[in-house]
C-alpha cells in the first residue's frame, strides 16, 4: 500500500496568492485520498501574507499559525499535516525547506542578511532538507529574465510541478539525472478546487507522522514520484 503526500501547498493565511484556507486545503487533499501534505507558504521575500513590518518572532509565528489553523482538522481526519516553507532566494528562484519547526526560524533572525548557501548549512545542521522548486520556471508576466538555479545547498530537485508546462518539467528531470540529486514532485496548489490536486506529490510505503519522519524517508529514497496522478 502506498500513502500519498503533497509536498508543495499554499494557504491564504500564509501566502498572498493563496485563495483558500489551510483547513480547506486539508479537506481537499483528504477527499482526494492523500495521507498528508506539507504546508509550504511563501516566506519572507516571496509572495507572503505575513506582514513584513512585524518583529521577527511574530513574523515566524505567523507562518506557523497558518499551519496551526488547520492542524485540529487534520488530526480529526487522521491526515498528516506537516510544516515547511518556500523561500525566495533571488532572481525569481525558490527552494522548499522541509523538516524544521518554528523554533528554528525564530532562532535565526539574521536570515535576511545571510547567503542562501549559509542558510542551507544551517538547515542541514538542524536536520532539514532542501528541494529546489520549479528550477526552470519562467513566466514573462512577472519575471524579467531567466536565471539558472543555485544548487549548492540543495538535496533535491522538484522534477514535476503540476503548475508548469511539460517542457519545463522535462528540463528539471534532466537536471536531477545530471546532478544525482533526490527528486520531488508537487502540485504547487493555491486553492481547494485546483485541477492539480491528486496529480502530484510523493508516495511512501508507510505513514509519515512528523517532519523528522518525512525528511528521513526522503533521504532514504523511500518516496516514489506522483506524476499526473500516477505513482512511478
Amino acid at each position: 500500500m502506498w500513502y500519498r503526500y503533497e509536498t508543495h501547498m499554499h494557504s491564504r493565511e500564509g501566502s498572498a496568492c493563496g485563495k483558500d484556507s489551510a483547513a480547506d486545503m486539508v479537506r481537499a487533499y483528504h477527499a482526494a485520498g492523500y495521507a498528508g501534505a506539507v504546508l509550504t507558504d511563501h516566506f519572507i521575500w516571496g509572495n507572503t501574507a505575513i506582514p513584513r513590518d512585524l518583529p521577527w518572532e511574530e513574523r515566524m509565528q505567523g507562518y506557523y499559525d497558518a499551519y496551526l489553523s488547520a492542524k485540529p482538522l487534520a488530526d480529526e481526519l487522521d491526515f498528516d499535516l506537516l510544516f515547511g516553507i518556500e523561500h525566495f532566494y533571488g532572481n525569481w528562484k525558490e527552494i522548499l525547506i522541509y523538516g524544521l519547526g518554528v523554533d528554528f526560524w525564530k532562532a535565526n533572525p539574521d536570515i535576511p542578511q545571510i547567503s542562501v548557501e549559509e542558510l542551507g548549512e544551517r538547515v542541514h545542521a538542524a536536520g532539514g532538507l532542501i528541494s529546489h522548486a520549479h528550477p526552470y520556471r519562467f513566466r514573462a508576466s512577472y519575471m524579467d529574465a531567466f536565471y539558472e538555479p543555485t544548487l549548492t545547498m540543495c538535496d533535491a530537485i522538484e522534477v514535476f510541478n503540476h503548475s508548469d508546462p511539460p517542457e519545463m518539467n522535462a528540463k528539471s528531470m534532466a537536471l536531477a539525472e545530471k546532478t544525482g540529486l533526490l527528486r520531488t514532485s508537487g502540485a504547487d496548489v493555491h486553492w481547494k478546487d485546483y485541477e492539480g490536486i491528486g496529480q502530484a506529490g510523493l508516495a511512501f510505503p508507510r505513514r509519515l507522522r512528523t517532519n523528522e519522519e518525512f525528511v528521513a524517508a526522503l533521504r532514504a529514497g523511500e518516496g516514489r514520484l506522483i506524476i499526473n496522478g500516477e505513482i512511478l
